[in-house]
């Protein structure tokens, strides 16, 4: 009879290597390796060997891996066993044999603490292994997602590239408990390359695009392609670069906080460049992802990948463009109306980032490029287009706030004759200010800094540092630093430094300010435009905002949260679901 152990992570392991249909198992003797080889033996799926020396039966594993042309996984226990798989490894190393090294341990916090039978895995020779990974004791969902991305990393290399041996470091709490009768169903992850037998792509279909570089007009007509084919739409913020056809900004349409997304959630979105900054479009449900990008790396932002597609994304998309177009763009056309209808109804905000992002950003010249710092400015922009021939960028690769501003300086070097705006907070620019003093500033740099006395971020409605009140200002949002709000600090020191200083501080000054920032001709000096605002309005510019309703209901969940407090309100929501 069938029983597995009710160890979460090695039930990941042994329901993937049936998902990939890896069968054949070199068990070594132990009682660390027990909670998966007493699993395995009794699942007539496996076919199981028996090997006492760890040396011979990672010998065998080649054998066996090179007369089949399967993978072979060897299973052992703890202290120095896996030292003995290294001789037979490095052979399948060298011949690319796809041996998958299933080492057993204690939990990880034992190594050095001179706990018997436990030894460092952490590192091994680089012609060992391709790939080698540690897996967590299974105790929440996410070392479960953690689980399923290593073991599946870790699978998929053992063929990748013209294969070879993998590692995983399977750790065991020793329970004695293997009363479970089937295994959940964990998520297999499949990797193609362009020579396969591609999978089918059905149902709503909707493109992703994190920050990325600049397209080729090669890349844009394919995608363009692809969206007329599948009736697809492609999902955009400021980072993502792509300004084709079928393009919608949906930062709109996903951060609205009580809406079903029923509506444009799409069945599989197909997810290329690198880390988004657009954290509303990630609200947007989907069911499954596809992944595009040559490096062929497991990418998993969504938490729902399915498919990896090692392969350039212009020849991703011509392969799924062979049909005849669909019979229309209804799904795009879904979108785009929900978004004007969305965009109808953003009322008068509050004097804030916000605001000044749904007045100027229309405004922006076009030929010109605007750089957004992390993250509140990038958030407030990413809910308005930037006019056609605008090009835009984010720093959100290591998502920090501490070099926007010196990335915007040299983005300018490379075309002098081209204007180059950033749109920034307070604490990001004093981070990085020194960069003003830089010789090479050109002319064409123009920075609008939006001075609101602290981390506005951690005191936003719904951002848990709201919960603690007064009590978050002065360490988590780290306000009072840099003269709190001084209209004269960064006055002097740019116009010390030879840049045109201008400041507002209400909306009737914004459209004299707006005249003089993006007048097209190009000036002496470059110029900074300080706008000073209160946290307090950023907060409920950003709660209106992700609140749009035909009716008053937005103004009533206001309401609600004031008369209840914003835990309970917030635990009020995760109730409903909302």
């Amino acid at each position: 009879m069938t029983h597995y152990t009710n160890e979460k992570q090695a039930q990941v392991v042994i329901a993937l290597l049936k998902a990939h249909g890896i069968r054949r198992v070199i068990a070594s003797p132990g009682t660390t390796n027990m909670a998966f080889v007493a699993s395995v033996q009794t699942d007539p799926f496996f076919e199981m060997y028996s090997a006492v020396d760890e040396r011979s039966a990672a010998y065998m594993a080649c054998g066996l891996a090179a007369e089949t042309g399967e993978p072979v996984v060897i299973s052992c226990t703890g202290a120095t066993a896996s030292r003995n798989y290294l001789p037979g490894l490095t052979e399948a190393f060298y011949r690319k044999l796809p041996i998958l090294a299933l080492t057993s341990t204690q939990i990880q916090a034992g190594v050095g603490q001179h706990v018997a039978q436990v030894i460092d895995r952490s590192t091994t020779s680089p012609d060992v292994v391709k790939l080698s990974v540690h897996l967590p004791v299974v105790h929440d969902v996410d070392q479960v997602w953690e689980c399923e991305i290593k073991v599946n990393r870790a699978i998929l290399e053992l063929t990748r590239r013209g294969g070879g041996p993998a590692h995983i470091n399977l750790p065991t709490t020793y329970s004695r408990d293997f009363t479970a009768k089937t295994l959940p169903e964990y998520r297999k992850i499949n990797r193609w390359t362009a020579d396969d037998d591609l999978p089918k792509l059905s149902g709503r279909v909707a493109v992703f695009v994190g920050a990325h570089n600049t397209f080729t007009d090669g890349e844009t007509a394919a995608i363009e392609r692809f969206c007329e084919v599948n009736d697809a739409v492609v999902f955009c913020d400021h980072s993502s670069g792509y300004y084709g056809k079928y393009r919608v900004q949906s930062a709109l349409l996903g951060g609205q906080e009580w809406t079903n997304h029923s509506a444009i959630a799409p069945d599989t979105v197909i997810h290329i460049g690198e880390v988004s900054g657009d954290y509303e479009t990630h609200k947007i449900p989907r069911k499954i992802v596809w992944r595009v990008n040559p490096d062929g790396e497991i990418r998993d932002s969504f938490r729902r990948l399915r498919h990896l597609f090692e392969m350039s994304e212009q020849r991703f998309f011509e392969l799924y463009s062979q049909g005849e177009k669909a019979s229309g763009t209804s799904y795009y056309e879904t979108c785009r109306k929900l978004l004007e209808q969305k965009r109808s109804l953003v009322p008068d905000l509050p004097f804030s980032n916000l605001w000044i992002a749904s007045q100027f950003a229309s405004q922006v010249p076009t030929g010109s490029v605007v750089h957004f710092a992390i993250l509140n400015s990038l958030r407030a922009w990413n809910f308005f287009d930037l006019p056609e021939g605008v090009r835009s960028a984010s720093n959100t690769g290591g998502f920090g706030i501490d070099g926007c501003m010196s990335t915007l300086i040299g983005a300018a070097l490379a075309n002098p004759d081209k204007l180059f705006y950033l749109v920034i907070g307070d604490l990001a620019f004093f981070y990085d200010m020194n960069a003003l003093g830089n010789r090479h500033l050109g002319n064409n740099v123009r920075i609008l800094l939006v001075n609101n006395g602290k981390g506005t971020e951690f005191t936003q409605h719904n951002h848990a540092g709201s919960l603690l009140g007064n009590q978050a200002e002065s360490f988590i949002a780290a306000s009072g630093h840099f003269g709190e709000k001084s209209p004269e600090l960064v006055k002097g020191y740019v116009e010390a430094l030879g840049l045109e200083y201008l400041s507002f501080t209400a909306k009737a000054q914004s459209a004299a300010i707006a005249e003089r920032l993006f007048g097209t001709e190009m000036r002496n000096a470059p110029m900074l435009v300080e706008a000073f605002v209160d946290s307090s309005d950023e907060s409920e510019a950003l709660e209106m905002i992700k609140n749009l309703q035909p009716t008053r209901s937005g103004g009533a969940k206001r309401r609600l949260k004031k008369a209840i407090g914003p835990a309970k309100f917030q635990a009020l929501k995760r109730k409903l679901g909302k």
